[in-house]
């Protein structure tokens, strides 16, 4: 049995229930996070406490999508995107968008998977989940706006 690999319908219909907001989602190219190009990463795990996958979001997909969540302002997402790092709210706000997102591994069939931990984008990041961040196989990557908030970017990588 392997992690199951949202597709992107899936991803696009949990953020629009989710944040209560038309989402748009179109094929992306694959998130690089590095110290020019700021990332949150989220690490999911098996119930054997093994990685499973990670959810990659660039500066300005999380902070609008932990805005949005929160119904903070969006000149308060620009705000920490024009800073390079997220608030301490953002990132409480954005840990609870992708807690949820591990529904999207529980399948019929697939190991469960939650969320284990989450370094929000503009602070420390362990290197070698960025290097797996990068792994090409299996994986989504998608361009995604969030209707009155803004655009951004994400990479579902399963290890």
């Amino acid at each position: 049995m392997s992690t199951h690999l949202p597709a992107p319908i899936q991803v696009r219909e949990l953020l629009t229930e989710l944040l209560g907001r038309d989402v748009e989602l179109s094929p992306g190219a694959p998130l690089a996070p590095g110290p020019a190009t700021p990332a949150t990463i989220a690490s999911y795990v098996d119930d054997s406490l093994q990685l499973a996958a990670l959810v990659v979001c660039d500066l300005p997909l999380s902070a609008h999508a932990g805005a949005a969540i929160g119904l903070v302002p969006p000149d308060q997402a620009l705000a920490a995107i024009a800073d390079g790092a997220l608030t301490d709210a953002l990132a409480e706000n954005l840990y609870e968008v992708l807690n949820i997102a591990a529904a999207m591994f529980n399948v019929d069939g697939a190991p469960h998977v939650r969320l284990h931990a989450l370094a929000p984008a503009g602070g420390p990041i362990d290197p070698q989940l960025m290097a797996r961040a990068l792994t090409l196989g299996r994986r989504e990557d998608a361009a995604l706006t969030i209707s009155g908030y803004g655009a951004g970017r994400l990479s579902i990588v399963l290890v």
